[in-house]
């Protein structure tokens, strides 16, 4: 699978952007063979899983220039690492509690030029700052998620949609939905990409407690 899957999906990037999107594989292919931040079966399908998925929070929230981004259980680098790359301008910081899956993120955003990107060997709670948004890809269940960053959030918000959580999330979402007691707006990955993997895909956007229009 080639560049192409993201090309299609975001043809206004850069010759840089598009540059930086070609180094990827060659990046994680390196790097996962000494440190395991993506399965075996995932890695050739790497712009589908990875990279276009993580880009999917860019078609519900454009992040602004100056804004600010907490990404909690990077792993590797993703969701961080692809939005980092789309938005050049937006602060980007990538936190993980395995201190070996930092490593990669900053050496892989030290390959690409990425000087928007921090990333910290922690926990979400340890991170004392506030943000503009959350982003998140399937870490854990909504209801234990959002006690880890519901104090984190900037009071004002200049964006289309007031400061809040953009979690990646696949599957039957409802009973998770009910559980956490949160209202959220779900959007569907399939609206915006076409390929089978996305079927079940959603971004769940939630309110952050402290934000306000």
């Amino acid at each position: 699978m080639t560049s192409d899957i993201v090309f299609k999906y975001f043809p206004e990037l850069t010759a840089q952007q598009r540059a930086q999107v070609e180094q990827l594989p060659e990046l994680y292919n390196t790097w996962n063979s000494q440190i395991n931040v993506i399965s075996r079966k995932d890695i050739d399908l790497l712009y589908e899983r990875h990279v276009l998925h993580s880009m999917g929070i860019a078609k519900i929230m454009p992040f602004l220039p100056g804004e600010s981004v907490l990404d909690v259980g990077t792993g590797g680098g993703f969701p961080g690492i692809p939005l980092a790359i789309l938005f050049p301008q937006t602060s980007f910081h990538l936190v993980d509690s395995i201190g070996k899956k930092i490593k990669v993120v900053q050496e892989v955003a030290k390959a690409l030029g990425l000087t928007n990107v921090k990333a910290t060997h922690a926990r979400a709670e340890e991170i004392d700052e506030n943000f503009d948004f959350v982003i998140s890809r399937a870490v854990t269940q909504l209801k234990d998620f959002y006690p880890w960053v519901r104090s984190k959030f900037k009071k004002q918000s200049g964006n289309k949609l007031p400061n809040g959580i953009l979690y990646l999330k696949g599957g039957d979402l409802d009973q998770e939905i009910k559980e956490s007691g949160l209202k959220v707006q779900q959007y569907y990955l399939k609206d915006y990409f076409t390929e089978e993997f996305f079927e079940t895909k959603q971004v769940i956007y939630v309110k952050g407690k402290e934000s306000q229009k």
